[in-house]
C-alpha cells in the first residue's frame, strides 16, 4: 500500500479544551520530558503480534507503523472560556499539581480560540468566549479562518481535528442532514437541527482535515458529512469515547455471551461531577448519552439469535451528577446471570475512575491513527477505530461491532493489511494433522 510520508508536524486541533482536553495536553507534554510513560495508549505502548508464532515477532505499534512522533504534535483549540489550558487544568482537578507545575508553560502558551455555541444545544453551560454571526455558514466560514490562521502560523501541512467538548441534546437525522447540498442551505438558513459540533465537522472537512467524534452527538453521523468526507477523501471517526462504564460492559459482555451464560438484567448507575457531569444534567442531553450506551448490550449480546439467554433482558442506565467527585467517576454495575438449568447467579462492579485519564489516551491514538488513515488515502467511516468508541459508526446496511475484542483484532489486522503483513487467523492447523501447514 502506498503511504503519504508524514510531515514534520501534525496540527490538532481540539473543540473544547476543558479536562479531557487539558489532561491530554498535560500528558503529552509529561511524556515528552520524561516525567510520564503513555498508558493506555495503543500506539504508544501497544504491540502487534506479526506472522507465525514461531516467528516471534511482535513489535510496538509505533515502531512498525510511520505514525507521527509525539515529539511533533502541535496543539491548538477552541473554548467557550478564555483561561488557558494551564488555568482550565488547575480547575478541572484531574492532573495533580505537581504535575501541572512542571509542564506550566507549555500549558500556559495553549490559549483557545473563540468558539461556535450556542446554549440550546447545551443548556448547562454559559460561556463568555463565543464567537458571534448571523448565520450558521458564517460561523463555519470563521472556523475555517481559525483553521487557516494556524495552520499559516506553525507552517503545518497535516492537520487532525478530535472533538473533546460536552454533550449537545439528543437531535434525531433530519430532511437538512439527508445531503451537502440540503446542509449547506440550513446553515445559510440557520436550520435548528444543524448543531455546533456540525459546524466545527463541516469546516474541518472543507479545509482538508479528519474529523473525530468524542462525544455521543449526532454530529458526523449523518449523510450529508459522509458526504463531504467522500468529496474530500477525508477519514471520519466516532463516536463516544469509550472510557467508564462502556468500557466495562464491552470486556464483561463478550465473556459471557462467549460462555453462553444467560443474563436478563444489568443495572447501571454512575456518579460524576465534572462539566460533563453538569451538562448531563439536563435531560435532553442525558437523552443523547443514553441512547449511546443502550445499544451496546443488543450489539454484543443479540437477543434476537438468543432469545432464552437475552430476549428478556432488562438494561438500565442512570448517570447522576455529583460536584463533590469532580473527574472521579464511580460507576456501579448490578448483572443479574443465570447458568446450567438456569440458576440465577450476580455480578457486582464497583468501578472508581477518572474520565479524563481514561479519554486521554484515546485522543492520543485517534489523532495518529487519524492522520495514517488520512495518508493511506482511507476516506469515509472508520470502522476499524470502533475500539475507542461507545456509540461506533458504521454503514446503514450493517450492524455496529461492539465486542472490545473483535475491535481489536479488526484494528489490528487493518494495520497488517496497510503494512503488507499477512492476516492472523488464529487457526492452528498443524495441531490437528500430521502434514498441516506451518504453525498460526
Amino acid at each position: 500500500m502506498n503511504i503519504q510520508e508524514k510531515s514534520s508536524k501534525l496540527g490538532v486541533l481540539i473543540p473544547g479544551l476543558g479536562a479531557i482536553g487539558t489532561t491530554f495536553i498535560g500528558g503529552l507534554e509529561l511524556i515528552k520530558k520524561g516525567y510520564s510513560k503513555p498508558i493506555g495508549s495503543l500506539t504508544q505502548m501497544g504491540t502487534i503480534r506479526l506472522g507465525k508464532r514461531t516467528e516471534k515477532r511482535s513489535p510496538l505499534i509505533k515502531d512498525f507503523l510511520p505514525l507521527a512522533n509525539i515529539e511533533d504534535l502541535i496543539i491548538g483549540g477552541w473554548d467557550i472560556f478564555e483561561d488557558s489550558a494551564y488555568d482550565t487544568a488547575k480547575k478541572a482537578r484531574v492532573l495533580s499539581n505537581d504535575h501541572i507545575e512542571l509542564v506550566k508553560d507549555e500549558l500556559m502558551a495553549v490559549k483557545p480560540m473563540k468558539a461556535v455555541f450556542d446554549k440550546k444545544y447545551v443548556k448547562k453551560l454559559d460561556g463568555t468566549h463565543i464567537k458571534q454571526a448571523d448565520t450558521k455558514y458564517k460561523l463555519a466560514q470563521m472556523l475555517m479562518d481559525d483553521i487557516k490562521n494556524f495552520r499559516n502560523a506553525n507552517n503545518l501541512t497535516d492537520i487532525v481535528m478530535v472533538w473533546c467538548a460536552s454533550t449537545e441534546i439528543y437531535i434525531e437525522q433530519q430532511d437538512v442532514h439527508e445531503s451537502l447540498a440540503n446542509f449547506e442551505q440550513g446553515l445559510k438558513e440557520n436550520n435548528d437541527a444543524i448543531s455546533p459540533s456540525m459546524i466545527y465537522a463541516y469546516a474541518a472537512l472543507k479545509s482538508g482535515i479528519p474529523f473525530a467524534n468524542g462525544a455521543p452527538n449526532l454530529t458526523v453521523d449523518i449523510p450529508a458529512i459522509l458526504e463531504l468526507a467522500k468529496i474530500q477523501n477525508l477519514p471520519i471517526a466516532g463516536k463516544d469515547f469509550k472510557t467508564g462504564q462502556t468500557l466495562m460492559k464491552t470486556i464483561v459482555a463478550p465473556g459471557l455471551r462467549s460462555r453462553v451464560i444467560g443474563v436478563n438484567g444489568w443495572f447501571s448507575t454512575n456518579i460524576l461531577g465534572n462539566r460533563d457531569g453538569e451538562v448531563l444534567d439536563d435531560p435532553e442531553s442525558f437523552k443523547t448519552k443514553e441512547v449511546s450506551k443502550l445499544g451496546v448490550l443488543d450489539s454484543i449480546l443479540q437477543p434476537e439469535m438468543n432469545p432464552e439467554l437475552y430476549g428478556d433482558l432488562y438494561h438500565k442506565v442512570r448517570i447522576n451528577y455529583y460536584p463533590p467527585r469532580g473527574d472521579n467517576k464511580e460507576g456501579w454495575d448490578n448483572i443479574d446471570i443465570f447458568g446450567w438449568l438456569g440458576y440465577p447467579m450476580q455480578i457486582k462492579i464497583d468501578f472508581l475512575c477518572k474520565d479524563s485519564i481514561l479519554a486521554a489516551p484515546i485522543v492520543l491514538d485517534l489523532v495518529l491513527f487519524m492522520d495514517l488513515a488520512k495518508r493511506v488515502g482511507f476516506s469515509g467511516i472508520q470502522e476499524w477505530l470502533s475500539f475507542y468508541f461507545k456509540s461506533p459508526m458504521h454503514l446503514p446496511t450493517l450492524y455496529p461491532e461492539h465486542d472490545l475484542f473483535v475491535q481489536l483484532a479488526k484494528l489490528k489486522n487493518t494495520l497488517r493489511y496497510i503494512m503488507g503483513e499477512e492476516m492472523i487467523t488464529h487457526l492452528g492447523l498443524d495441531y490437528y494433522y500430521n502434514n498441516a501447514p506451518e504453525a498460526k
